[in-house]
C-alpha cells in the first residue's frame, strides 16, 4: 500500500468535495471530508470492480447509505475511472447532471441504489447481500465458482438511528449474511448537534447481539481500513460484519471539523484556506497527474482480475448452458409479458367464490413453477396473505435456495430489502403484509417508484371488510395514498380472473413497482363476463364489465370488492347503465385517448363511482357533478358484511346515487 499517494488522493478527494459544494452553494461536506481515507482505501485496495463494466455480476457492491454525502461517492467513482467526468463533478446538483444531490440508481454508473432517506441504504445492502447469496446458491457449481463477492455499506449515526436499518440489520444477523460488511462512519455528530444529545447506546454491543462480528478502527488509518475489510471478507463464518470507523467529521476544514456545523455546507465558506492547508494548488477541481496515474494503474489491475474471472465464467457457461441462459436473461432484464404470464395460469372454476388474497395464492403457484427466479416473502403473515410458494423451500442461513423469505414483523425492512433485491437485478421478488401496514413501508415503496424498481407487494385485508379487527386494521385512505405515489401501479382486482391478470401485470412490469390490493372476504366469480374479457380488460386498467343495451344513460365505475355491487345496481337501474371495472387507475390512465373514450364516453355525464375507501381520486372520472359512493371516515369493529352495509357499500347506495343524477 502506497500511503503517500493515498494521502494525496484523500486530500484531492476532499478538494473535489469542497469545490463542488462551494460552487453549488449547497451540499454536505462532513462525510466526504471525514471519510476520505476510507474512500481511498476502499476504491484503491479493498473493492473488486470493473469501471468499464459497472454491472459485472461478481463485482463488490458499494452502497452509500448516508446518501447526503454523495460527493464522497462521486469523487471516488471519478478517480476510479468510472464514466463520471470532471465536467459532471463541476455540475454537482445541477439540472440533468450525473451528480444529483443524493445518489440515484440509473443516473450514474457505480451507484448501486438510490439513497438519501437515512437507513434505507442499509436495508438495500441487506437485500443485495441476500440476492447474491441466492445467486451463489443457484449458479455456482462444484467445478466453477462465479459468485464470491461482498456488499460494503457505508452508513452514519443517522442511518443507525432509523428503525429501518435496525430491522434490516437484525434480519441480516439472523440469516448469517457473511457477505455483508457495514462500515459505520462514527464521528459522534448528527445534523443538529453532537450525537450524545440523542443517543447513548453501545452500538458495537447492539450489533454483536444481532449476530454481527464487530471491530472498531481509526477511520483515518489507511492500513487499518484495508486490514479490517480484508479480514471481514476472509471470515466466511456465518456472521455479517460491522466496522466501526472512528472519524472526524469535516476533517480538513479546521473551523468546523468535529462539530455539527461540518455536516452540511457550513464549511464551504472556508474553501480557499482549507484547500491551501490541504496542500492543494489555487486551481479548483484539481487532481494531480501522479494520483491519476495511480488510479489508472489500479483500474488496470481490477480489469485484469475481471479478465481472470471471465475465464472461469466462460468455462462455467460452456458446462452449464441452461443456467447461463437463465442468468444472462435475468441480467438483461428480460421478463415474460403479462400475456405470457396469463398463459401459465389456468382459468378458475366458474363456481369459484374466493377472496382475492386466496385467488392470488393460487395464481402464484404456476407462476413460480414457470419462473425459477421468482421469490416472495411476508412480514409474519404468510398464512393470511396466502402468498407462500408451495414446495419451494424457506430461505435461511442454511438454505439460500429457498424461495420464501420469512421477514418477521419487519415491514419497513421488507420494503428496503425487496428494493435491494430488485436493484441487484437478478430475481423477481415481492413482499406481503396487510394493506394497512403498507404505511410502515411507504418510504421504501416511494423509493422503488423513484428508482423504477420492478418489485411488487401483496397487500391483503384491503378494506373495512376486514370486520371484527376494527378500524386499526381497516384501511380506508391507504389505497388512495399509494395511488398518489408517482410511478407506482396499484391494482385492486374484483374477482379471481382479474386477480390472475393483476399478478401477471406485476410480474411482467419492468419499470416500476406494483401494489396488489386484495380482499380478505370472498368475492363472486363474475361469470357473466367472459374470462378473456376480464383478464385482458384488467391488463388495460379498466374495461366495460357490463354493456348497456340501448341508449347509454349512466356509467358506474367500480373496483375490487365493490364491482359486485355495481353490477347488481346496474341490473336494478335498467338497460341504459354501463358498468366499468377499474382495477388500476394508473394503468387505465396510460391507455390512449381512443380507448379511454370507448370505455367512458365523454358524452355521458351521469357517472357514479364506488369504492370502499376515501373517494377523492374518483372525481377525475365522474366529474364534479358526478357521485362517488365512498367511505371518508374510519371503520367499525363488527362482522365485515355488517360494516360494509353500515357504511353504504351495497347496491342500494349506488342505485340512489345514480337515480339522483338521472
Amino acid at each position: 500500500m502506497d500511503t503517500e499517494i493515498l494521502k494525496k488522493s484523500a486530500a484531492q478527494a476532499r478538494g473535489l468535495a469542497i469545490d463542488a459544494i462551494h460552487t453549488a452553494g449547497i451540499g454536505h461536506l462532513g462525510l466526504p471530508l471525514g471519510c476520505a481515507e476510507i474512500g481511498a482505501s476502499l476504491f484503491s485496495e479493498s473493492l473488486s470492480f470493473n469501471p468499464d463494466k459497472p454491472r459485472w455480476i461478481n463485482r463488490d457492491r458499494f452502497v452509500l447509505s448516508a446518501g447526503h454525502g454523495s460527493m464522497f461517492l462521486y469523487g471516488w467513482l471519478h478517480l476510479s475511472g468510472y464514466d463520471l467526468s470532471m465536467d459532471e463533478i463541476r455540475k454537482f446538483r445541477q439540472l440533468h447532471s450525473k451528480t444529483p444531490g443524493h445518489p440515484e440508481f440509473g443516473e450514474t454508473d457505480g451507484v448501486e441504489s438510490t439513497t438519501g432517506p437515512l437507513g434505507q441504504g442499509v436495508g438495500n445492502a441487506v437485500g443485495i447481500a441476500i440476492s447474491q447469496k441466492m445467486c451463489a446458491e443457484k449458479f455456482n457449481t462444484a467445478e466453477h465458482q462465479i459468485i464470491d463477492n461482498h456488499v460494503v455499506c457505508l452508513a452514519g449515526d443517522g442511518c443507525f438511528q432509523e428503525g429501518v436499518a435496525m430491522e434490516a440489520s437484525s434480519l441480516a444477523g439472523h440469516l448469517g449474511l457473511d457477505n455483508l460488511i457495514v462500515i459505520l462512519d462514527s464521528n459522534d455528530v448528527t445534523l443538529d448537534a453532537m450525537a450524545e444529545v440523542t443517543q447513548s447506546e453501545d452500538t458495537g454491543k447492539r450489533y454483536e447481539a444481532m449476530g454481527f462480528d464487530v471491530v472498531t478502527i481509526d477511520g483515518h488509518d489507511f492500513a487499518a481500513v484495508a486490514k479490517a475489510v480484508a479480514e471481514a471478507k476472509a471470515a466466511d463464518n456465518g456472521k455479517p460484519k460491522l466496522i466501526i470507523a472512528k472519524t472526524e467529521i469535516g476533517r480538513g476544514i479546521e473551523e468546523v471539523a468535529g462539530t455539527s456545523k461540518a455536516h452540511g455546507e457550513g464549511g464551504a465558506k472556508f474553501a480557499e484556506s482549507a484547500r491551501a492547508k490541504l496542500g492543494l494548488p489555487a486551481e479548483t477541481f484539481y487532481v494531480s497527474e501522479d494520483v491519476k496515474a495511480y488510479f489508472a494503474e489500479k483500474k488496470a489491475e481490477k480489469i485484469s482480475s475481471f479478465t481472470e474471472w471471465e475465464k472461469t465464467y466462460k468455462a462455467w457457461k460452456s458446462a452449464n448452458s441452461e443456467l447461463a441462459a437463465l442468468l444472462e436473461s435475468a441480467e438483461a432484464g428480460k421478463r415474460p409479458t403479462a400475456e405470457e404470464c396469463l398463459e401459465m395460469i389456468p382459468a378458475f372454476p366458474a363456481d369459484a367464490k374466493l377472496a382475492t388474497r386466496a385467488a392470488g395464492g393460487k395464481v402464484l403457484q404456476p407462476l413460480a413453477a414457470g419462473l425459477p427466479l421468482m421469490t416472495t416473502g411476508s412480514a409474519d403473515l404468510f398464512g393470511s396473505n396466502k402468498n407462500y410458494l408451495e414446495g419451494l423451500g424457506d430461505l435461511s442461513r442454511d438454505n439460500f435456495s429457498g424461495r420464501n423469505t420469512w421477514y418477521g414483523i419487519r415491514e419497513h425492512a421488507m420494503g428496503a430489502v425487496c428494493n435491494g433485491i430488485a436493484y441487484d437485478g437478478i430475481f423477481i421478488t415481492s413482499g406481503a403484509t396487510f394493506l394497512v401496514f403498507s404505511d410502515y413501508m411507504r418510504a421504501s415503496i416511494r423509493l422503488a417508484g423513484l428508482a423504477n424498481l420492478p418489485v411488487f407487494h401483496v397487500f391483503t385485508h384491503d378494506s373495512v371488510g376486514v370486520g371484527e379487527d376494527g378500524p386499526t386494521h381497516q384501511p380506508v385512505e391507504t389505497t388512495s395514498a399509494l395511488r398518489l405515489i408517482p410511478n407506482v401501479d396499484v391494482i385492486r382486482p374484483g374477482d379471481p380472473e382479474e386477480t390472475a391478470a393483476a399478478f401477471a401485470m406485476a410480474v411482467a412490469r419492468k419499470d416500476g413497482p406494483t401494489c396488489l390490493v386484495l380482499s380478505r372476504q370472498n368475492l363472486p366469480n363474475q361469470n357473466d363476463i367472459p374470462v378473456e374479457a376480464r383478464r385482458l380488460g384488467t391488463l388495460k386498467g379498466g374495461y366495460v364489465a357490463r354493456k348497456e343495451s340501448g341508449e347509454l344513460k349512466a356509467v358506474i365505475l367500480a373496483t375490487g370488492s365493490e364491482l359486485q355491487h355495481a353490477l347488481v345496481a346496474a341490473e336494478q337501474l335498467g338497460d341504459g347503465v354501463r358498468v366499468v371495472s377499474m382495477p388500476s387507475l394508473e394503468v387505465f390512465d396510460r391507455q390512449d385517448n381512443a380507448y379511454k373514450e370507448e370505455v367512458i364516453p365523454s358524452a355521458c355525464k351521469a357517472r357514479v363511482a364506488i369504492e370502499a375507501g376515501v373517494g377523492g381520486l374518483w372525481y377525475k372520472y365522474t366529474g364534479l357533478d358526478g357521485k362517488v359512493v365512498s367511505i371518508d371516515r374510519f371503520g367499525l369493529s363488527a362482522p365485515g358484511d355488517l360494516v360494509m352495509k353500515e357504511l353504504g357499500m351495497e347496491p342500494a347506495s349506488v342505485v340512489a346515487a345514480a337515480q339522483s343524477l338521472l
